[in-house]
């Protein structure tokens, strides 16, 4: 549906010169932008109990900030305010659609799609993020700003809940119009103030910090009940003074932690669950009554289509071609044989599976209870 057009660079290029170097402007990055999405439906969704949503106000240089679900926005007036919706592709079919062009970007990599309105005035302030984000301009136009890092840019909090950073210099300044799209690497001051009614979409990345990992990497052997190798100091020396810590001691620590992450027989499990849990609220809506696996055969043979639920995350693992596969969705892992490729890919590499592509289920009694089992949690629904 949607064609990402990068004028005079390729992917390769793109992501060789621009990515997590340099900001760029893609003038018409998608050739006549149709909104996927109205103002009035983003509202909508503000207003569910589910859905992360927040408003970003400044009125007379004073900032405030109000959380979701929203009832009523008459109180914020007609300038000067932002409402951001997170994950909006988890909710939104057609807006699930944004995602799909920076695919070139493999999945466990992609956050999620925000969707923020803007009244004119609006914007959430100079600040920097910390992945990459590509935003691109919906409905109205944006005077855009966007710097380089700079060390001596100073963190600033004008209202408990907002952090913002002091005035930088702009090596992109730019008003963006429908279809132009941004590309802003980690740690990139940008500010973004709309000139009338906008709409923007902010296809974020995954970037975890390393509290992140080992915080994950605790939790899975925990779960899995793995105590791993304990400290041992084989050819000890008399202490010279029993108080203290050596840095022989901490060596041994130091070793014995990375002998655990260098465990390729954990390593793949624990971070293809950690990576494809979800963030926020998925939209799944479980069959009732569940579907037997004849009743998926049959379906297919009539050539219906599925579809992933949006923000879904599925990723695969294959050592070699002659190991097995570990699949991971949701969180959960699921192991199979190591000719199963096609079916991994095809899970993983697809929110949408075609007549066609779904013949390959039917082939396979074992592959036919594994897709009854997934449309079964609502992972994937048949639209066709």
């Amino acid at each position: 549906m949607y064609q990402l057009h990068l004028g005079e660079i390729s992917v390769t290029e793109f992501l060789q010169e621009y990515w997590q170097k340099k900001p760029l402007l893609i003038k018409g990055g998608f050739k006549g932008f149709t909104d996927p999405l109205s103002a009035d439906e983003l509202a909508g969704l503000a207003m569910e109990e589910d859905i992360e949503s927040r408003i970003v106000s400044c009125i007379n240089q004073q900032w405030d900030m109000h959380t979701g679900p929203f009832e009523d926005f008459n109180q914020f007036g007609e300038k000067d305010w932002t409402l951001l919706v997170q994950a909006v592709d988890h909710w939104h079919p057609d807006a699930a659609k944004l995602l799909d062009p920076f695919r070139f970007i493999p999945n466990w990599r992609i956050d999620d799609l925000m969707v923020s309105f803007s009244a004119p005035g609006g914007g959430v302030g100079s600040h920097l993020d910390q992945y990459d984000v590509f935003i691109i301009q919906g409905q109205g136009k944006r005077h855009w700003r966007i710097g380089m890092p700079d060390n001596s840019l100073q963190q600033i909090c004008p209202h408990p809940r907002l952090l913002q950073v002091t005035p930088f210099t702009a090596c992109i300044d730019v008003i963006t119009e429908p279809g132009d799209i941004l590309y802003i690497p980690p740690g990139c001051p940008h500010d973004g103030i709309s000139i009338e009614n906008s709409l923007n979409y902010s296809v974020g990345f995954r970037a975890p910090a390393q509290k992140d990992l080992l915080t994950g990497l605790t939790d899975h052997l925990i779960d899995h009940d793995i105590s791993g190798v304990r400290f041992s100091d084989e050819g000890r020396e008399a202490s010279t003074s029993i108080g203290a810590i050596t840095d022989s001691d901490l060596s041994q620590v130091q070793k014995l932690l990375q002998q655990l992450v260098s465990d390729n027989a954990i390593l793949p499990s624990w971070f293809g669950c950690l990576i494809t849990r979800a963030k926020h609220e998925l939209d799944t809506n479980e069959p009732d009554p569940h579907y037997g696996a004849e009743e998926i055969e049959e379906y297919i043979s009539e050539g219906s289509v599925l579809s992933r639920t949006g923000g879904l995350r599925c990723c695969y693992y294959q050592h070699t071609s002659s190991t097995d596969i570990l699949l991971f969705i949701n969180g959960d892992q699921i192991t199979l044989p190591a000719t199963e490729l096609e079916t991994a890919q095809l899970l993983c590499n697809f929110t949408e599976l075609t007549s066609e592509q779904n013949k390959h289920f039917n082939q396979s009694s074992e592959r036919l209870m594994l897709l009854t089992s997934f449309i079964n949690q609502g992972y994937w629904y048949f639209t066709e």
